[in-house]
C-alpha cells in the first residue's frame, strides 16, 4: 500500500499535488519531496515477524529500508548464525542464491504457536478497540 501511494503521488503534477495536500492535510513540501525522490523521508523498517533471511530479502525487495529482527530470533536453534544470516540477506537482498546459501544449516527457526491454543484475549485481532 506504502509504495503504490508512492508512485501515485510521483505521478501527479504540481497542483495535483497541492490538492492532494489540502485534502489530506499533508505539507505540500513533504508531498513534493516524495514526489521528486520517489522515497518517503523516513526509514521504512520491517518488523514482527522477521525470522529467517527469506523473510529479511522479501521485506526489502517490497520497500523496506531496514529490518527490525525481535527477540524471536533469540528462541531459533542457533540465534547468532541466525543473526548473522539476517544481516546479509537484508544487505544483499537481491542475490536470491546468496539468500539459498544463507538459509541453509540455520537449524530450526523459532516455533510458532498455534492460534486456536491462545485464549481470545491473548490474539491481537481480539485486542484493542
Amino acid at each position: 500500500m506504502i509504495q503504490s501511494q508512492i508512485k501515485r503521488v510521483a505521478s501527479m503534477s504540481r497542483d495535483e499535488l497541492m490538492t492532494e495536500a489540502k485534502n489530506t492535510g499533508t505539507p505540500y513540501e513533504l508531498l513534493l519531496k516524495i514526489r521528486e525522490t520517489g522515497k518517503l523521508p523516513v526509514v521504512n523498517f520491517a518488523a514482527g515477524g522477521i525470522a529467517t533471511p527469506a523473510d529479511a530479502s522479501l521485506m526489502m525487495l517490497l520497500g523496506a529500508d531496514g529490518i527490525f529482527v525481535g527477540s524471536g530470533i533469540f528462541k531459533s536453534e542457533n540465534p547468532q548464525r541466525f543473526a548473522q544470516a539476517i544481516v546479509e540477506a537484508t544487505t544483499h537482498y537481491e542475490d536470491y542464491q546468496l539468500i539459498s546459501k544463507l538459509s541453509k544449516g540455520l537449524g530450526a527457526a523459532m516455533r510458532g504457536i498455534e492460534i486456536s491454543t491462545l485464549m481470545p484475549s491473548e490474539r491481537m485481532q481480539e485486542r484493542g478497540w
